[in-house]
């Protein structure tokens, strides 16, 4: 039988995989990107801007990015995405520490650079969705 990439994560700590979609580029190409989660403890302080992994209710693994605290979850938000999901807390299994590009440049979200595009990422959200919407609108 086999283990589950939940499951795993739970099992060892941490995970490699590429991702399937679209919504976290630029960070993540489909395909391409390896992505290294670590498993959230009880120490794992969630803070905007840090890309985690999270359960839905329909049982799918979703790795997104924090935009803003509520009170017993989240607001999850794809870095290609428009809308912001509420995500409770305890639905929160892992965090990204670093992503693979092309098999050989590893960037780890300690990484100058990646804390770069995190804050121009969070900074830039109002106009980035304005300017997705229109995107979505004239491609209809």
């Amino acid at each position: 039988m086999a283990v589950s990439l939940k499951d795993e994560l739970l099992r060892s700590g941490n995970v490699m995989f590429t991702n399937k979609g679209v919504s976290m580029r630029p960070l993540l190409r489909e395909g391409k990107d390896l992505m290294i989660i670590e498993k959230r403890t009880d120490k794992t302080k969630l803070v905007p801007g840090m890309a985690v992994l999270f359960e839905r209710p329909t049982g799918d693994l979703v790795l997104h990015r924090i935009y803003k605290c509520k009170p017993g979850g989240f607001l999850i938000l794809g870095d290609n995405c428009i809308n912001p999901e509420y995500v409770e807390d305890e639905r929160i299994i892992g965090v990204l520490t670093s992503v693979v590009r092309d098999g050989k440049k590893k960037i780890t979200t300690d990484d100058k650079s990646y804390k770069r595009y995190v804050k121009l990422w969070n900074v830039t959200y109002p106009l980035r969705r304005v300017f997705l919407k229109l995107r979505l609108k004239l491609s209809h």
